[in-house]
């Protein structure tokens, strides 16, 4: 998998940089200091995922990850930084990031989220994820019905699977379809609901009742 890390840091970055070369299957394809270096690389190098900080001189990370998004979407983006306030938190997601982590995240988690990201996963480090179900719960849940009416019978039945966190080989196998027709049904998913990713997707399904067991 291809790797790109950005952060204004120069240390920060030599650090990830170096762990990620550990890494047999992880080769790191690019590194920039900020998010208009970041959007240049990934247009060269369009890799699999972008390690993307937050707060950073001239494009911060928000900006980058929602023109990554936009124009590569085959490119994911993860979120590593130091903040954790609400506002960062819910632009990030809503920009597109597929997870968000903070730097104290251990190091053999942060390469379990690489891997993971890039394999379809999302991961939010447990005091954001808090924060985002807070959301979540403090807003008025609205009737499943308002996504029944935009959605087929089967693509319910794959966004209920895909917002209680199965991947797509999970969801093919409970379902009895090829992982090819779940991609499939995923991506007019997210063009039904207008979003970006798979997070964004199961916010809005838990909204609507639709992430319980």
């Amino acid at each position: 998998m291809r790797v790109i890390i950005c952060d204004d840091q120069a240390l920060i970055r030599d650090s990830l940089e170096m762990l990620l070369k550990l890494e047999a299957d992880i080769q790191v394809v690019g590194i920039a200091q900020d998010g208009a270096e970041a959007i240049e690389l990934v247009k060269k190098h369009q890799p699999d995922l972008m390690l993307m900080d937050l707060k950073m001189p001239g494009v911060n990370g928000i900006e980058a990850t929602r023109q990554i998004r936009a124009h590569y979407p085959d490119t994911k983006v993860l979120v590593l930084t130091t903040y954790d306030d609400d506002e960062w938190v819910f632009d990030a997601i809503r920009a597109g990031a597929s997870g968000y982590l903070l730097k104290d995240t251990p190091r053999e988690d942060v390469i379990k989220a690489v891997r993971g990201t890039v394999a379809g996963k999302s991961f939010v480090d447990p005091g954001v994820a808090g924060k985002l179900l807070q959301q979540v719960a403090t807003r008025q849940s609205q009737p499943a019905t308002l996504l029944t009416d935009k959605l087929t019978e089967r693509e319910v039945d794959v966004l209920r699977l895909l917002a209680r966190g199965f991947t797509n080989s999970d969801i093919a196998e409970k379902l009895f379809l090829s992982e090819g027709t779940v991609r499939n049904h995923i991506s007019a998913i997210f063009a039904k609901l207008n979003v970006a990713d798979r997070t964004q997707a199961a916010v809005i399904a838990i909204q609507h009742g639709l992430g319980e067991a």
